[in-house]
C-alpha cells in the first residue's frame, strides 16, 4: 500500500513535488517502509552517510519518522531514520511527555537510494518489539518526513496536520490504521 504525506501548509517547498510512504507487511510482526521523495534531488540537503548508529535530534535536518501507537491509551513511539544511515527511538507516556529511549528497540538497517529526481529511504519494524503497546486492539501509525532544503529551509510532510502549527506528536497525525492479527 502506498499512502501520500501531504506538506503543511505553513511550510511550502520549492525542491519536492511528491513524498509517497509504500507500507509492507511480509510477516505480521514487521513493518516495511520505503519513503519515496520526487522533485529536485540536488535542491535537498541530505545528513552525508555514517556508521549506523543511534542518533540524536536527527529531525533537525532532512529526516524520515514513524510514529505507532495503540488505538486507546495515549502511549506512543518515535522513530526517526535519517539519510546519514544513523537512527533515533523514543518512547512517550502522553503527547511530547515521558519521553525515555526504548530499550526493547534498536540496530534499524536503513537502505537509501538516490537519482537527480527521485529518493528513496527503506527501513522496517519488529512489531514484536515494542513492548508498550497493547497487541489486543489496532495500532494507528503517523508518518512523517521533515525536508531541509538546500538554503535551509524546512517543511514538514504527513498523512494529516493538526490545526496549527506542524507537530508529529499530536494525535491528529496517527491515521493509518494496522492490526496485527493481520496476516501477510
Amino acid at each position: 500500500m502506498r499512502l501520500p504525506l501531504k506538506p503543511h501548509p505553513g511550510s511550502p517547498c520549492a525542491a519536492v513535488a511528491t513524498i509517497e510512504v509504500e507500507i509492507a507487511r511480509p510477516r505480521s510482526d514487521r513493518l516495511e517502509l520505503s519513503y519515496i521523495v520526487t522533485g529536485q534531488m540536488n535542491d535537498i540537503r541530505m545528513p552525508a552517510a555514517v556508521a549506523a548508529s543511534r542518533g540524536e535530534e536527527l529531525w533537525q535536518h532532512t529526516c524520515f519518522e514513524v510514529f505507532i501507537r495503540a488505538s486507546s491509551g495515549t502511549g506512543y513511539y518515535e522513530f526517526n531514520f535519517s539519510p546519514s544511515t544513523q537512527w533515533a527511538a523514543y518512547r512517550f507516556g502522553s503527547h511530547r511527555r515521558g519521553m525515555s529511549v526504548p530499550a526493547e528497540v534498536g540496530g534499524f538497517a536503513i537502505d537509501a537510494q538516490g537519482s537527480l529526481d527521485r529518493y528513496t529511504l527503506r527501513t522496517s519494524l519488529e512489531l514484536d518489539r515494542l513492548s508498550g503497546l497493547p497487541r489486543t486492539e489496532f495500532w494507528l501509525l503517523g508518518l512523517s518526513v521533515i525536508i531541509e532544503e538546500a538554503n535551509g529551509q524546512k517543511s514538514y510532510w504527513a498523512l494529516a496536520h493538526p490545526p496549527g502549527k506542524a507537530d508529529f506528536h499530536h494525535i491528529d497525525c496517527f491515521t493509518h490504521r494496522i492490526s496485527l492479527a493481520v496476516q501477510p
